[in-house]
């Protein structure tokens, strides 16, 4: 009898300390979902001006479409547009095929170049100031991204991770992170993902905001971006 009831006493324990774990796990995601919705709502009021200094210079340098929208790959490995303002030129996609030779990416998983022929003059700038990415803030309000998370793959790149890489699609995916603070471009795709997990592993609203903070000084200095 006596053992029944330590059995049911410790099940009621474990019960308890569950529940308590899903009601902690929830409120942080709820939490972390609502300085998501603010900050890029404030995010979009304060930098209504560069948004649309940003618009209107890219019209004239060329006269193509301001935003760029591209498939990225999501929470859970589901696929959504996400909203960039436009750096290259039109046809950007189909001149990738012929520069895949010229990739400097040593993991090739990644595409990088630093002198990418297809980016236009507009292009280099808001690049180097991360203003290209600004649009993520729509995607952060209709729940595809996180401010903070880490940064979405393209399809063709989640089809090259291996199994230990997939971790990444554990997360909302977010327009900054560590790695963006830590060395951006200049970081390699295993740097990227060790980076990423670490995240995972210790994702609080605290690191949230540390990673936040410390964005706003590499984007202004434009460290690592190419």
């Amino acid at each position: 009898m006596g053992r029944s009831q330590g059995r049911a006493t410790y099940r009621r324990r474990l019960a308890l300390k569950l529940c308590i774990w899903r009601c902690v796990t929830r409120g942080t995601l709820a939490f972390k979902r609502l300085l998501d919705v603010a900050g890029a709502l404030l995010g979009m009021l304060l930098l209504a001006p560069v948004f649309i200094g940003t618009w209107l210079a890219i019209r004239l340098e060329d006269g193509g479409p301001v935003l760029f929208l591209q498939e990225r790959v999501g929470l859970h490995g589901a696929a959504f547009p996400m909203y960039k303002f436009r750096s290259m030129v039109v046809n950007a996609d189909q001149l990738k095929d012929q520069l895949l030779a010229q990739n400097e990416s040593a993991a090739g998983v990644l595409f990088k170049m630093k002198r990418d022929p297809r980016i236009t003059r507009v292009g280099r700038v808001i690049r180097k100031l991360s203003i290209d990415e600004l649009p993520q803030l729509y995607n952060v309000l209709l729940g595809h991204m996180s401010l903070v998370g880490p940064r979405p793959a393209l399809p063709r790149e989640v089809a090259l991770y291996r199994p230990e890489e997939r971790v990444r699609l554990e997360v909302r995916p977010g327009i900054t992170c560590l790695w963006q603070i830590g060395g951006r471009s200049e970081i390699d795709f295993k740097g990227q993902v060790r980076l990423d997990v670490q995240y995972i592993r210790e994702q609080s609203v605290l690191l949230d905001l540390v990673i936040l903070l410390k964005t706003i000084p590499v984007v202004l200095l434009g460290r690592g971006a190419y």
